[in-house]
Parts: C-alpha cells; structure tokens; sequence
C-alpha cells in the first residue's frame, strides 16, 4: 500500500514489510518514510486545516457518518486486515471494526455538541456594559501516533475526534501495523473528506518520530503508546498540547462474598485479550484468602481451555505476540519472577512469538512482572486479607489506568471506586472494559489528559472568549 500525503497516494522506493506475526507470511509493504515527507505531511496539514476550520459542522458529521458506513459495509474486510497483521484473532478484529463505526459514528454525533456558553460580564463591578460568550475553535494541526495493539479503532479515537472539531491531521500509525489505518483513511476520503485535511505517513519512529513531534506546526500530539516513548514525546515537543494514554499495570480484586464463576470467568477474557496486548488488560488480582484457592482453581482451569493458534480460525482464543522480540521479553519477565520465587500455575512456555497463556503465583514485588506493564498474556494471583490490603496493594505501582472490583456490597464497591487511584473502576467487570464514548485515561504514569469523544474534542478544541463593550448597554 501507499502513504497519503499532499492529497495523494504515493510510494518511495525504500520499503517497509508488513507481516503475519503468526507465520512470518508477508502480507504488504508500506513506503518507509523519510524526513523530507514528515515535513511534507505537516506542510499538507497546515493548508488542510485552511480548510477544516471553514467546513460546517454539518458537512463535518456527514464525512463521518458515511465513512462508518463504509466501514460497516466491508466490515469483514477491515476485520481480516485487522487480524492478519496484528495479534487479534478474526473474532476479536470483527469487535474492533464494530467498535471502529461506532467511534466514528459517535464522533459526528460529538461534531454537533461542541459548544460555548454566555459569560455574565455584569458579575463584577465595571462589567455592567459588556456582554459576551465564549466558543470553542480547532487547534490546528493534530499530530496523532497510534499504537500497534488496536491497528484501527485507536486511530479512529484520534481522526474521529479531530476532524469533528475541525483539525487537520497527520497520523503515524505503528511501523508493524499500518495497513488498518490505511484502509481507514481510505474510507474517510471516499466518504468525501478533502484530502489535505489528512495525512497517513508510514515509517519508522527513529526516522521520522523526532521530526513530527517537535515540529513547531503541530499544535497538539495524541499519543498512545509505552510510557518510555511518552516520555521522549514530551521532552521534544516544545509548547504544544499534548494527550497521552500510555501504560498500565491494571488490578482486579475479588472479594469472598461474589460468584467466582462469573469472576474468573471475566478476568481470564480480561487477562489474554488480544494475547494480553491491551493497556486495560487484567494483571493483577488480589483474591480474598477465604476463596483464593477456589479462585485460582477455577481460574487455572478455564485458562488451560484457551486454544492458541492461526487468528483466522473461527475457533481460536488467543494468537502470537505482535514480535518474536516481544514474545522473547515477557518469556524473560516470567523466568526473572521464577527465579525470585514465583510459581507457574499454567503455561509459561513458548515458541516463536507464540506465548501460552500464564498464571503465576507467588510473585515478589521485586518482579519486573509485578510493577511494570507486561502487556503479554500473563496474569498474577495474590491473596489478601481485607479489601483496605487490597486497595493498598492495587495503587502500589506507577500506573493507575482502569481497576476493578467483584463484590456483592455496594458499601465496599464505592469505597473501592472512590479509592482506587486510577482513571476508572470497573464494578464486577474486569478492567478490560470500554464504552468507546466514556473518557478514557489514567493517573500517574498511566498519561495524560483524556479520550473519549467528547472528551478527545475538548481536548482537540480551544475556548475563545468574544466580550462586546457597549457603551449605550444599561444606561
């Protein structure tokens, strides 16, 4: 496939390949970018949001109406894409391109909300004869840097959001899975998006990431991505605005008064996910000591039934890791836990990019596997006394995405929603769950700012006040 840039689909000679992590089978290529076409693209998106910024609201929605429509009509289309160069099986890719039409739906529906208010001038002595409000205004030029984990909708919660608002865009989607959002931008311009108003740029970040994120033409940068890069990101950047949804190492705890079925049941679809490549992905779970041997029983022999294998298979549960490198590096994490003690429960092995999945136990706290962000599909089980232990022990690391709790009373379910330090809990749900119009971020090394769609136009919007001083006003 080719890059959009300037309005136009264009190719380079230098090339980077896209292939199926399960097989190693090429799928495409994409055009390696350099830094000449990262200036072009910001160049395009300066005159595109000339553009932007003149389009009604109405003509605004309808791009992204329409383009959810085509999503919706290829729909499996999109899925297999999905699938094909990521970690997801078909059955997990269909959810994501359904997700997709409703995040872009959802957008044009935000489009239509973004709204000021009138400001009471008059509150304050010598304001008597003003009158005025103040309305929201693009910010120009959006720098949006996606992730490899959700190839599709996580760059349809940054185009969606940007082009409701009336910005123009260059989005780097991850060097590994560039294809979905591709396909994405495809539908955007069919749906009737002027083509400036968006570019695609394909590349490797170490060529061409330094060059659009301090590129002072930028106005703002959405990122999604590890927090070491968020860090680099914000360093760079200079003064601009800056969204950041980065890591997480979220927790779940499970009390003695629940179904634990439907607890374990839950956590384990939380836990292996899209191979556990998900920033709200289950890692942690404190388990009250009354059932943490059922728990674990019952949780150990549900993920024993998980079949990992080829993505396309209607029947499968779980694919490889997105890279052998990274298969190789939670292969690590788990020897490192073992090695200080922690017990395998189930799985631990693996081959090739394939991880099986893995319950640990007995996991110190000194495990690189406990505090960071494994983003792999592997799970740790603690037993605690009280639900003040497990709180503790839940806000004990650097991230503070999503958490959840399982409990039958609502005395302990609000104490746990109320202190809990993170950006969203989660009651008898595992912390794998997002309403994609719900904002959505975390707290301490978890980000910055917030997503959802309304959320993502407040952030992507500026207020403007408008005073008029009237001199005959009030006389």
């Amino acid at each position: 496939m080719k890059m959009l840039i300037n309005g136009k689909w264009v190719g380079r000679r230098k090339k980077i390949e896209v292939r199926d992590p399960w097989n190693n089978r090429l799928i495409d290529t994409v055009p390696a970018a350099s830094r000449a076409d990262a200036a072009a693209a910001v160049a395009t998106a300066v005159e595109g949001f000339e553009i932007s910024k003149r389009m009604t609201v109405y003509d605004r929605a309808q791009i992204l109406f329409k383009a959810a429509r085509i999503i919706q009509d290829d729909l499996e289309g999109f899925a297999r894409t999905i699938a094909r160069e990521g970690s997801k099986t078909i059955k997990e890719a269909r959810k994501e391109a359904r997700r997709c039409t409703n995040t872009l739906t959802c957008s044009a529906e935000e489009a239509k909300r973004i709204l000021g208010e009138t400001i009471p001038f008059d509150s304050f002595p010598g304001g008597e004869k003003r009158v005025g409000y103040y309305y929201r205004f693009p910010v120009g030029v959006v720098l949006a840097i996606t992730p490899f984990n959700d190839p599709l909708n996580l760059v349809a919660h940054k185009l969606g959001p940007a082009i409701a608002a009336g910005n123009a865009v260059v989005c780097k989607p991850a060097t590994v899975t560039p294809l979905s959002a591709l396909k994405l931008a495809e539908a955007l311009l069919e749906a009737g998006l002027p083509p400036k108003v968006l570019s695609v740029i394909t590349g490797y970040g170490g060529a061409i990431g330094d060059a659009l994120v301090q590129d002072p033409r930028v106005r703002m940068i959405s990122f999604t991505g590890g927090t070491e890069a968020g860090e680099r990101i914000a360093r760079l950047a200079g003064i601009k605005k800056m969204g950041m949804e980065l890591g997480s190492n979220s927790p779940v705890i499970v009390l003695d008064d629940v179904d634990l079925d439907a607890a374990a049941e839950s956590c384990v679809s939380g836990a292996f996910w899209a191979c556990g490549q998900n920033c709200i992905g289950v890692q942690r779970i404190y388990i009250q000591k009354r059932v943490y041997k059922k728990f674990l029983d019952k949780f150990v022999a549900l993920t024993k039934k998980y079949k990992v294998g080829p993505k396309l298979d209607e029947d499968c549960d779980m694919g490889p890791m997105i890279s052998e490198g990274e298969a190789k590096r939670v292969e690590a994490w788990i020897k490192e836990a073992v090695a200080k003690g922690a017990r395998i429960a189930c799985g631990g092995r693996r081959k090739g990019t394939v991880v099986q999945p893995t319950v640990l136990t007995d996991v110190p706290i000194t495990a690189t596997i406990h505090h960071q962000e494994v983003f792999g599909p592997v799970v740790n089980l603690y037993p605690v006394s009280t639900l003040d232990e497990a709180i503790a022990k839940a806000n004990s690391v650097n991230y503070g995405l999503h958490a959840a709790i399982f409990t039958n009373d609502v005395n302990k379910a609000f104490k746990a929603a109320y202190e809990l330090d993170c950006g969203g809990v989660m009651i008898n749900d595992s912390t794998d769950y997002r309403l994609d119009s719900m904002p959505f971020g975390g707290v301490k090394y978890s980000g910055l700012g917030r997503e959802g769609l309304k959320f993502s136009l407040q952030e992507m919007t500026e207020p403007k006040v408008v005073s008029f001083y009237l001199p005959d006003w009030r006389r």
